[in-house]
């Protein structure tokens, strides 16, 4: 099966970089055989929607996964649009993190977490609980 890893260079040492929409590289691993592919992220320049045409790109590939440290909620909407799959909470190098998620060590990220980035927990600024004030 073929996923993509988000990392900082082209090769299975590189770190995998923690930022989907703004690595400098993903890395097409065949999880059977670990050859690889490096294909470099046209979008990391973006200045905005970075996340979004990276998912594109992607999914393009044909890749059936995403391994990264974290997805943004765009990001993530438009992976799971283009079916595929999303892993986070990837750290160490490209190898170890595809050894990871052929164990079943890492995360999906199938449901957003509220605030924040998908697989960053958090919360949104004010918390809902009524504070505000009342305005004339």
């Amino acid at each position: 099966m073929k996923v993509a890893v988000s990392s900082t260079g082209g090769s299975l040492e590189s770190a995998v970089d923690p930022r989907f929409g703004r690595c400098s590289v993903f890395l097409i691993v065949d999880t059977e055989t670990m050859k690889y592919q490096a294909v470099p992220n046209s979008s990391i320049g973006a200045a905005h929607g970075a996340g979004i045409g990276a998912a594109q790109s992607v999914a393009q590939l044909g890749v059936k996964a995403v391994l990264t440290g974290q997805v943004g909620p765009n990001a993530h909407m438009a992976l799971s649009q283009g079916g595929v799959q999303i892993y986070t909470g990837a750290f160490g190098t490209v190898g170890q993190a595809v050894e990871a998620y052929k164990r079943g060590e890492l995360r999906s990220a199938s449901s957003p977490t509220v605030g924040g980035h998908f697989g960053q927990g958090g919360r949104a600024m004010g918390g809902g609980r009524g504070q505000g004030r009342r305005r004339p």
